[in-house]
């Protein structure tokens, strides 16, 4: 049995990579991030670094870690959409074990946007169709059964085309096709006796459709990369910030997510600006985002993203207060 906390402090971690460019596409952006590169045939993990990274976070606070699972793994049911060096299940079960024994509690992430799904394979390229609907509903149940999970989450961000732009295969679920798809992997998920989470970002230019159509028993990360808040913030932050509260008033579970990626105090002052208004009862916890590989070239940002945990997990103090 799986350790599961009560309240999740949480860094998300990238096993797989592959939730972006596809390996051959040559339109990537400017830049080294894991989303401005190509993807990889190869497993781009090291484990010294990953051994290092996980100590790093437990002494920061975290007490549980979010794997993007991808093609990172062998999986019993569909192996055929693993990467070069991927974990085999025994592989992955002896470190789940060794997670749950350092005291973290294990969420798996497989994100189903089509945006960030390169790491299905030949499955990406047949979205809604019943051959994809069957791999995909395969692929959660192998994964809630291996991490015993409480929590699932599906990912399902970005997608529009401005996020695929550049992309050499292009996809879109858009109007009642998305919604279906949606409410198919929450299904997928909840018969697991589990609950999905997802990106929130669909709310925040269709919020009333949104809280229409999302059942309440999907916890939502509402993502926030910028540091500011209040009245004076433009109009794009706002639209950002508006989810937290749309949500709190409309009785969601929410699990706030920010990142070290672009400013070191986005983790702390999410936390202390939900932590003010959003009731702890209605908060699963709080999540942090790093976007790099568990390999040499990223310490310096992994070493980053220790340290804004650190920072938020100070800020906060005991919160929430144990009843």
């Amino acid at each position: 049995m799986r350790l599961h906390h009560k309240f999740m402090w949480a860094m998300l971690v990238e096993l797989s990579t592959n939730f972006w460019y596809e390996e051959d596409d040559l339109h990537t952006q400017d830049g080294n991030n894991l989303w401005q590169i190509p993807g990889s045939h190869k497993l781009r993990f090291d484990r010294e670094t990953w051994n290092r990274y996980i100590d790093d976070l437990k002494d920061a606070g975290v007490n549980t870690l979010v794997i993007d699972l991808g093609d990172a793994v062998q999986y019993k049911s569909h192996p055929e959409i693993a990467v070069e060096g991927a974990w085999t299940v025994e592989e992955l079960t002896a470190e789940l074990d060794r997670l749950n024994n350092m005291g973290f509690e294990v969420v798996p992430k497989l994100n189903f946007s089509t945006t960030h799904d390169y790491w299905l394979g030949k499955y990406a390229r047949m979205v809604s169709t019943p051959e994809y609907y069957k791999v995909c509903s395969d692929l959660i149940d192998e994964t809630c059964r291996l991490f015993d999970a409480r929590f699932l989450h599906i990912g399902f961000d970005e997608e529009g085309y401005e996020m695929q732009a550049r992309y050499n295969y292009v996809v879109i679920r858009q109007n009642e096709l998305w919604w279906h798809d949606l409410y198919y992997f929450v299904e997928c998920v909840e018969r697991n006796g589990a609950k999905a989470c997802m990106w929130s970002d669909y709310a925040r230019h269709r919020p009333d459709e949104f809280v229409e159509k999302c059942p309440k028993s999907v916890v939502q990360c509402n993502w926030y990369y910028f540091t500011e808040y209040g009245d004076d913030v433009d109009e794009m932050r706002k639209i950002r910030i508006a989810p937290f509260h749309i949500f709190e008033r409309e009785g969601y579970y929410q699990f706030p997510c920010g990142s070290s990626c672009y400013y070191a105090d986005c983790f702390p002052n999410l936390v202390e600006y939900c932590s003010k208004n959003i009731p702890a009862e209605h908060l699963v916890g709080f999540l942090q985002t790093c976007w790099d590989s568990p390999t040499p070239e990223y310490l310096p940002e992994l070493k980053a993203s220790v340290d804004s945990f650190r920072a938020a997990r100070e800020r906060a103090g005991d919160f929430p207060k144990e009843k």
